[in-house]
C-alpha cells in the first residue's frame, strides 16, 4: 500500500506547490488547471485559472497532491488541524533542512528538537495552513 497525502486550498495550490518543490526538490509530475476539463471554458475567469490536480514526489514511494477548491460549484474549505502530514527523513541534517525550509513563514508548534520518548520531532503549520510533523529516529 502506498500512502499520497492529498491536500486541498483555496486557490493558493500552485504557490503552495511551487514553495513545497523548492524544499524537497523535483519536477511536478502532473499539473492540470480547471480550465482544461471538459466545460472548464465555461467557468468564470478566476476558476479558470485553479489547480484542478497537481503532484509532486517527495520521496521514493510518496507523491504529494493537491486541488484547489472551487466555491462556485458548491466547494467549501474547512482548514483545520484534523490532517497532518508526518515526514521520517533519514537524518537529522534532512529533518532540519525540511522542518526549517517549510515552517518559514508559517507558526511553529513544537521546536524541533531531542524528545522524551527518544526521537528528533518538531511539528508546525506552514504558511499554507498545512500540518506537518517531522520526525527522526536512528533506530528505524
Amino acid at each position: 500500500m502506498k500512502v499520497n497525502p492529498y491536500l486541498n486550498f483555496d486557490g493558493q495550490a500552485e504557490e503552495a506547490f511551487n514553495f513545497y518543490k523548492s524544499i524537497f526538490g523535483g519536477e511536478f509530475i502532473g499539473l492540470m488547471k480547471m480550465k482544461d476539463v471538459p466545460g472548464g471554458e465555461h467557468m468564470n475567469t478566476e476558476d479558470r485559472e485553479k489547480v484542478m490536480h497537481i503532484s509532486l514526489p517527495i520521496g521514493f514511494h510518496t507523491i504529494l497532491m493537491a486541488s484547489d477548491i472551487i466555491p462556485s460549484l458548491g466547494h467549501s474549505l474547512q482548514v483545520g488541524n484534523n490532517n497532518y502530514i508526518s515526514l521520517h527523513p533519514d537524518s537529522k541534517e534532512e529533518a532540519d533542512r525540511i522542518f526549517y525550509g517549510l515552517s518559514a513563514g508559517g507558526k511553529i508548534e513544537m521546536a524541533i528538537e531531542d524528545q522524551f520518548w527518544g526521537d528528533y520531532f518538531g511539528s508546525f503549520i506552514d504558511r499554507f495552513g498545512i500540518c506537518w510533523m517531522i520526525n527522526f529516529n536512528k533506530d528505524f
